[in-house]
C-alpha cells in the first residue's frame, strides 16, 4: 500500500533533479535546457518542503525545523567554499555578501511574508518572546563580529580580520550557535513550541494527522538531503545563465548573488510559509531566524578554519549601506517581534525593509 507520506512524486522528484543536474553539468545552457533545469529547481524545492515537513511531523518542534535549516545551510556552506576555491581573489567577498543576504531574507523577506501571510488569514498571530529573544540577541551578536567589525578593526587593511581575529570570529559564532540549538532543543525547548489556544493554535489538518513511522521519517530525511543536494546543484548550475543575464541588463554583480540566495533559502521559505498558513507562526519564526542563525554560525566557522587555504584575504566587513540596513533590521526584529503578538503591520514593515535591500542591491 502507498503511504500518504510519501506519494509517487516526492519519491520520483529527487531523484529526477539529481539526474537532470548531472546530465546537464558543464553544458552550454541553452533557452530549453535553462527551462528544464529552472523546472527541476522548483519541483526539487517543493520535494524538499514536502520531507521537510514529514521528518518535523515525525520528531515534533523545534527539531523540524532544525533539521531544515542546518541542512540547507550544510549544503549552502559547501556550495560557498566551492566557489570561493574556484574563483579565486574575485570571489573574496563571497562568504560575506551570502551571509548577508541570507539574513535579510530571513528576518524581513520570510518573517514579514509569514506576518502578513498569516495576519491576513488569522489576524493576532501569538508566539513566544521567550524563542524570538534569544534568536534575536545571538543574531545580532553574531552578524556584529562577523559582519560589522571587521571593518573597523585596525590590525589589517580594508574589511578583513587577521588570522587570530577571524579564528576568535570563527570560535564565537559556532559556540553562540551551539548554545543557541541546545537551549532550543534541550534545555527550554518549551520556548520554541508552538503556542496553544486562541490566536496560536495549530489549526491545520497536517498538523493533526497520525505521525509517519521512523522507517518514512528516514527516509524522507534521505529524500529532503538529495531534494537539497538538487537545489542547489541547480542554482549552481543556472548561476552563470544568470550572471549574464544580469550583465546583459547593466546590473550590479551583487544582485545574481541576491537571486543565488533567493532560490537556496526557497525550501525553507515555502516550510516557513506553509506554518504561518496552518496559524503556527512560532514555527515560521523558527525557521526565518534559524536560518539566519545557521547561516553565519556554519558559514563564518568553516570559512575561518579554511582561510590558510585560500590565496587571498577574506572580506568580511560590510560597506556602510548594508551596515545601515542591518542595523534597521535588528533594530525593527527586537521591536516588531518583542510583544508575543503581532499582525498585519509588523509583517508590511519587514517586507519594507526587504524591498530596500533588494532596490539599493540594485540600485546601490
Amino acid at each position: 500500500m502507498r503511504n500518504p507520506a510519501l506519494p509517487p512524486w516526492s519519491l520520483a522528484v529527487p531523484v529526477l533533479a539529481l539526474g537532470l543536474l548531472a546530465a546537464a553539468w558543464g553544458r552550454p545552457l541553452g533557452l530549453g535546457l535553462g527551462a528544464v533545469l529552472t523546472a527541476a529547481l522548483f519541483a526539487a524545492v517543493m520535494a524538499a518542503i514536502h520531507h521537510a515537513e514529514v521528518v518535523a511531523h515525525r520528531v515534533g518542534e523545534p527539531f523540524g525545523t532544525l533539521v531544515l535549516a542546518v541542512a540547507v545551510t550544510i549544503i549552502e556552506v559547501a556550495l560557498i567554499v566551492s566557489l570561493m576555491l574556484a574563483g579565486g581573489e574575485s570571489a573574496n567577498s563571497l562568504a560575506r555578501d551570502t551571509v548577508f543576504a541570507a539574513i535579510m531574507i530571513a528576518s524581513n523577506g520570510i518573517v514579514g511574508l509569514c506576518l502578513v501571510l498569516g495576519g491576513l488569514r488569522h489576524g493576532v498571530l501569538a508566539y513566544r518572546v521567550e524563542g524570538t529573544s534569544p534568536a534575536l540577541a545571538a543574531l545580532g551578536a553574531m552578524a556584529g563580529l562577523s559582519l560589522v567589525l571587521p571593518s573597523f578593526t585596525q590590525t589589517t587593511p580594508g574589511p578583513t580580520y587577521s588570522g587570530s581575529q577571524l579564528a576568535f570570529a570563527g570560535v564565537a559564532s559556532l559556540a553562540l550557535y551551539g548554545v543557541f540549538v541546545f537551549v532550543q532543543t534541550v534545555r527550554h525547548r518549551d520556548y520554541f513550541l508552538p503556542v496553544g489556544g486562541q490566536g496560536g493554535g495549530p489549526t491545520d489538518e497536517d498538523h493533526h494527522a497520525e505521525p509517519p513511522s521512523n522507517a518514512v521519517a528516514w527516509t524522507s530525511l534521505g529524500l529532503l538531503m538529495l531534494s537539497l543536494v538538487g537545489v542547489v546543484g541547480l542554482a549552481k548550475a543556472l548561476a552563470p545563465a544568470l550572471e549574464a543575464g544580469v550583465d546583459a541588463a547593466g546590473l550590479p554583480h551583487a544582485v545574481a548573488g541576491v537571486v543565488i540566495a533567493l532560490i537556496v533559502l526557497l525550501p525553507e521559505t515555502g516550510a516557513a510559509l506553509r506554518a504561518a498558513k496552518g496559524n503556527r507562526m512560532q514555527s515560521s519564526l523558527n525557521l526565518a531566524l534559524g536560518s539566519g542563525l545557521a547561516s553565519i554560525g556554519l558559514t563564518i566557522p568553516v570559512v575561518a578554519g579554511l582561510s590558510p587555504w585560500f590565496p587571498f584575504a577574506i572580506v568580511l566587513g560590510l560597506p556602510p549601506m548594508q551596515i545601515v540596513l542591518l542595523t534597521l533590521t535588528l533594530i525593527t526584529a527586537t521591536l516588531t517581534l518583542g510583544s508575543g503578538r503581532a499582525t498585519v503591520m509588523q509583517g508590511a514593515v519587514h517586507l519594507v525593509l526587504f524591498a530596500a535591500f533588494v532596490f539599493l542591491t540594485v540600485v546601490p
